[in-house]
């Protein structure tokens, strides 16, 4: 029994010596910069132990350094404030949600109309960030549009005067300059495409007028579609972001601008975790053109476009629902010189795959105007080449979309001359709905009292017999294609019978 107290000691003095030697040996890695795993240990961005490069800013538990990021980056970002001018009559837009408590105080105080005279200016703030030493600075159209004047205040507090060198209202962009003799520190630009869900990003901005505010979060999602325009791809971020980012930067932990904070989604007016950002790599694209013309120019189809649904795609014969359904054809565009038809689905544009109806905008609008690009379209479930030379898109048009509301209890009648008056047709021609029964397939595809039925299933529609003869030869249970004209424009509703 003595024997093996002695052999238990000696095997725990044993464990004791291993415990310590491993415990040293961690501690000289932390300390040293040994890394067990392989490669390099990453501390911080820019310090003794700086990062590789093109690697992310970690502290010693793994964690983001955030703290040595915001010192590296908060110099680049610049406060924008800007004075214009109130019509007499005009309402001051209320800064609180209607859930505020605020809220109803501002009604009674500041919600009536402005009088005349000298209280006839806002005030707005908003955040930049400079990209050249010769005081370019980038922010948001919205922050500086229909500004009077421009005030630009830097990190370390001095302020210029600003003026817009260029701006584009569709990707909601502008640049804007300040004149200073000391070359200032520039933000550099980083790749938005490799961005990943879930990862680390941080924003700068003045929230509310509150100058430097670092936030951060990750990146939620990508390639949202909001409705703010037809070239919405924006970065989903849950970094808090208020009224006054806007224009602000979003930037990776490698210290690169990878957005340009634009908007937020929220009832009450205050940040929810849900951000969206300008993916800085659709920026750069527009850079030459808004620093050497003062706007951009984009290519253009002439095309008025929807998405395919899962029941638009039925009707269709589609596999399944994929591409951009083509609506409208603008008379005498680059598309009907190509030979597109209303009812074409297009599939892909210049060697590009059309995944769904919002990737097309970006696609021709990225294309240089005079080139001559393939579109594969689906005409009557066979794939049809065409050759199409990219136009100029106007300057008051951009590439429409039109949105599909989601059975038949539908009235309808023949149009008269004085139907045709009314609904400014050229001629008595088609079937007009003049009920939509609630509920009914009608109403869930979204046909409204007023619409005039051009075709049912691809066929023409001229008068009630066409109608009641395309319908009589629908297949049972089956979905039925609608092309109507409502208003100035043509979208194509899918109705679902019961079955």
């Amino acid at each position: 029994m003595a024997d093996k107290g002695i052999w238990d000691r000696q095997v725990g003095m044993r464990q004791l010596l291993v415990v310590a030697a491993v415990s040293l040996l961690v501690g000289l890695g932390l300390s040293g910069g040994l890394d067990w795993f392989g490669g390099p240990r990453v501390v911080n961005l820019w310090g003794s132990t700086a990062a590789p490069e093109n690697q992310p800013a970690v502290t010693p538990q793994g964690l983001p350094d955030f703290i040595a990021l915001a010192k590296k980056m908060k110099p680049i970002v610049v406060n924008v404030s800007t004075t214009q001018s109130a019509d007499a009559g005009q309402k001051l837009e209320n800064p609180f949600g209607e859930d505020d408590p605020f809220s109803e105080f501002w009604k009674k105080f500041f919600g009536g109309p402005l009088p005349r005279g000298p209280f006839r200016q806002q005030r707005s703030l908003g955040s930049g960030f400079i990209i050249d030493k010769d005081g370019s600075i980038l922010t948001n159209n919205h922050v500086v549009e229909n500004a009077q004047k421009i005030t630009v205040k830097l990190a370390d507090e001095r302020e210029f005067e600003a003026k817009v060198i260029g701006k584009d209202s569709k990707t909601d962009v502008a640049i804007i300059k300040i004149n200073t003799k000391e070359a200032l520190p520039v933000a550099p630009l980083g790749d938005s495409d490799r961005l990943d869900v879930g990862e680390w990003v941080m924003a700068i901005g003045n929230p509310f007028g509150l100058d430097s505010t670092v936030t951060s979060g990750i990146v939620s999602a990508k390639g949202r579609h909001i409705g703010a325009g037809p070239y919405d791809n924006f970065i989903q971020t849950d970094a808090s972001i208020n009224p006054g980012n806007s224009g602000g930067p979003l930037i990776n932990l490698r210290g690169e601008v990878v957005g340009i904070n634009t908007a937020i989604f929220s009832r009450s007016g205050g940040n929810i975790g849900i951000g969206f950002a300008i993916p800085i790599n659709l920026v750069k694209e527009l850079l030459p053109q808004l620093k050497g013309k003062g706007k951009v120019t984009r290519g253009y189809l002439g095309v008025l476009i929807q998405k395919v649904t899962p029941e638009i795609a039925e009707s269709l014969g589609l596999e399944k629902a994929r591409g951009a359904l083509v609506a409208d054809v603008t008379k005498g565009g680059p598309a009907e010189k190509a030979g597109v038809k209303v009812g074409d689905v297009i599939v892909e544009f210049d060697g590009k795959e059309v995944k769904e109806n919002n990737d097309l905008p970006i696609m021709v609008a990225r294309t240089a105007v005079t080139k001559k690009a393939r579109l594969k379209v689906l005409r009557d479930k066979k794939e049809v080449t065409l050759t199409v030379e990219v136009g100029e898109l106007p300057e008051e048009e951009v590439v429409a979309s039109t949105k599909e509301k989601g059975e038949l209890g539908l009235t309808v009648q023949q149009v008269t001359p004085q139907i045709a008056e009314n609904l400014g047709l050229e001629k008595a021609e088609g079937i007009v709905v003049t009920a939509v029964e609630p509920g009914s397939a009608g109403d869930e595809a979204g046909l409204r009292r007023g619409d005039v039925i051009l075709e049912v299933d691809r066929k023409p529609v001229r008068k009630l017999p066409d109608y009641r003869k395309a319908l009589a030869e629908t297949k049972k249970g089956k979905g039925v294609l609608f092309l109507v004209r409502r208003g100035e424009s043509t979208l194509f509703l899918a109705l679902k019978p019961p079955r």
